[in-house]
């Protein structure tokens, strides 16, 4: 018979290598403080985030921003106009000199928080078409509410500015200046993406806040009442949201916040009045819309490339202040700027209301149909 050899009471029994030793400590260890400062249950804290993001993306604007600048004039030995109209190359410069960074800076804080720049509100179904989408609703959109000042008597068209090549010279030039990235990365990819992963209540609140505050000073301009406007309209329905404890709420605390910074940016344009800042702000909400409703800010760009390319190019109206040099068709405002918007364009008028409730309308139609997409909210 076989038998076992038993240990003797001395004898000490070995442990494998995955059982506990006597008198080891099985209590899991917590996170040091430090380290519960910088990171929480989805990595790097939302408020480090940004504030990365935005360190990053200065740093790269003065380096990259200034090399490009650098470039793209020695080439083509064109100086950026600084007055109140626009060209073509001036756009094309400008928007490449923050596009870059914004880029370079989106990319760091891909590695940073172990994700992909597709990620930030970049990867939904079918990218192109939601594009091409967004092109079609944004020229509808500011040709619909062209033809509602012309019917009204508050945009005269005159003599057609370009003809032949130069039309689609132009043309072509104008969509390269217009290509919807620079602030809707901002506000609709990186900002909305990283706010809706960490933002509460309170916090959108703060942002808001001190948006609001920084233009106290300049109570007596008509641009900070429309941006305070816009703060106080989305002040309650976040309440709202945050009393009945609502699981969306992060995204939409997150589009008060980027659509009242979308609007405060506005604030620096030559001849903004309140309702073209007002306008801009609601129309930045109404593409957080889209983000919810599509999954992906393809649709908000490209309704924000063709709102500007309609209005800059096509029709020739100011745009946000600003002439343009360069424009197909030749309009002017007339009679009261309320309604015409005078020197602000069409976005100053009060019929830019209407044509952004079209604009909401159309991708309700279109992409909401009472769903959301998931992956419009963050997951860990």
């Amino acid at each position: 018979m076989d038998s076992e050899i038993q240990p003797s009471e001395n004898q000490p029994v070995s442990a494998d290598a995955g059982s506990p030793q006597f008198g080891q400590d099985l209590t899991p260890q917590q996170p040091g403080a430090l380290h519960r400062v910088f990171t929480g249950p989805q990595g790097l804290r939302t408020g480090w985030s940004v504030a990365i993001f935005f360190a990053l993306f200065f740093l790269l604007l003065l380096g990259i921003g200034g090399i490009v600048r650098l470039i793209i004039v020695g080439l083509l030995h064109h100086k950026a106009s600084t007055g109140a109209s626009m060209t073509p190359m001036s756009t094309i410069l400008g928007e490449g000199s923050v596009v870059l960074p914004l880029i370079g800076a989106m990319a760091v804080m891909a590695l940073i928080e172990r994700r992909r720049i597709l990620d930030y509100n970049l990867h939904g179904l079918r990218p192109v078409a939601r594009f091409a989408s967004g092109l079609a609703a944004g020229f509808a959109a500011l040709s619909a509410l062209v033809g509602g000042l012309y019917l009204g008597g508050w945009l005269h068209f005159g003599a057609i500015a370009l003809t032949g090549a130069q039309i689609f010279q132009y043309a072509a030039l104008w969509a390269l200046g217009f290509v919807g990235l620079t602030e809707e990365g901002f506000c609709r990819c990186y900002l909305q993406f990283t706010l809706t992963r960490g933002i509460n209540f309170w916090w959108a609140l703060g942002v808001v806040a001190v948006l609001c505050a920084v233009l106290a000073p300049y109570y007596k301009s008509e641009s900070a009442w429309g941006l305070w406007f816009f703060a106080g309209a989305g002040f309650f329905p976040c309440l709202g949201l945050y009393l009945r404890k609502a699981q969306s709420g992060a995204f939409w605390y997150a589009a008060w916040a980027t659509s009242t910074f979308f609007g405060f940016v506005h604030t620096s344009n030559n001849g903004e009045n309140w309702i073209g800042i007002f306008a801009a702000a609601a129309i930045g909400f109404v593409f957080c819309v889209s983000v919810y409703v599509t999954g992906s800010a393809w649709w908000a760009i490209g309704c924000h490339a063709a709102w500007d390319w309609a209005e800059t190019f096509f029709y020739g109206t100011a745009d946000s202040g600003m002439a343009a040099k360069g424009h197909f068709l030749t309009t002017a405002p007339s009679g009261p700027p309320l309604w015409s918007g005078g020197t602000d364009g069409p976005e100053g008028s009060l019929l830019v209301l209407p044509a952004i409730l079209l604009i909401l309308a159309i991708v309700l139609v279109q992409y909401g149909r009472g769903k959301k997409v998931e992956h419009a909210i963050p997951s860990a």
